[in-house]
């Protein structure tokens, strides 16, 4: 059995977070409907630096739920190079330049789509860690604030 790698200092693994979210075009999405239903679903998103934008029908699940509860959990990577996110949501639509962003980067324009609107997602806190060896250090951004 092979050893996990040393632990990343916290600058390496916030360097490597934003990496993934300026990178990666999928993240799994989890809310929760009225009655504390969860609900999992992968959505590509845009991260502008500050938030993320996500595009889904309004009749979805993940929409409606969010319409009821703002709270939401996010995830990106693997198993083993996780990134979690605990975020808020709102409906404040992207800038256009934003918009288009996320048409190429996502591959699909939602823009002309009708009832698809955009979801602005804001993060309150992000963990990251590759092995248990980064579990206890693996808080990034506590209360919207990067972690020093």
């Amino acid at each position: 059995m092979t050893q996990p790698a040393p632990p990343r200092p916290r600058a390496i693994r916030k360097r490597d977070t934003l990496h993934r979210l300026t990178h990666d075009v999928d993240a799994w999405v989890a809310t929760a409907s009225p009655d504390g239903t969860p609900h999992l679903m992968p959505l590509s998103f845009l991260w502008t630096g500050t938030h993320l934008f996500l595009a889904t029908a309004a009749t979805n699940p993940t929409a409606q739920n969010l319409t009821h509860n703002p709270h939401l959990q996010l995830t990106l990577g693997t198993l083993r190079d996780v990134v979690h996110i605990t975020a808020t949501a709102d409906p404040t639509p992207p800038t256009p330049t934003q918009a288009a962003a996320f048409a190429t980067k996502a591959g699909f324009d939602p823009r002309p789509l009708p009832n698809y609107p955009f979801i602005r997602v804001t993060p309150t806190k992000i963990q990251a860690w590759r092995e248990s060896n980064e579990l206890k250090h693996r808080l990034l951004m506590q209360n919207t604030l990067w972690l020093p």
